[in-house]
């Protein structure tokens, strides 16, 4: 048997988080094995987002001079 775990999401529609009864998929991120962890997800994105903005590998604004 096995047990069901609590997934939650992070509502980009409604700012708040959500059990798995929420918004369609499409309006959120997740799923997140915490609620704690949905409430970080947008923190999460932006440390992620400067991450490969300054990735040389993945910036495609340096020359190649640069990487």
């Amino acid at each position: 048997m096995s047990v069901e775990r609590p997934e939650w999401w992070y509502c980009l529609r409604h700012h708040r988080v959500e059990p798995r009864e929420g918004c369609k998929n499409a309006d959120r991120l997740g799923p997140y094995p915490s609620r704690e962890d949905a409430e970080n997800a947008l923190a999460k994105v932006a440390e992620r987002n400067e991450a490969w903005d300054n990735d040389p590998l993945w910036n495609d604004d340096l020359d190649e001079d640069d990487r």
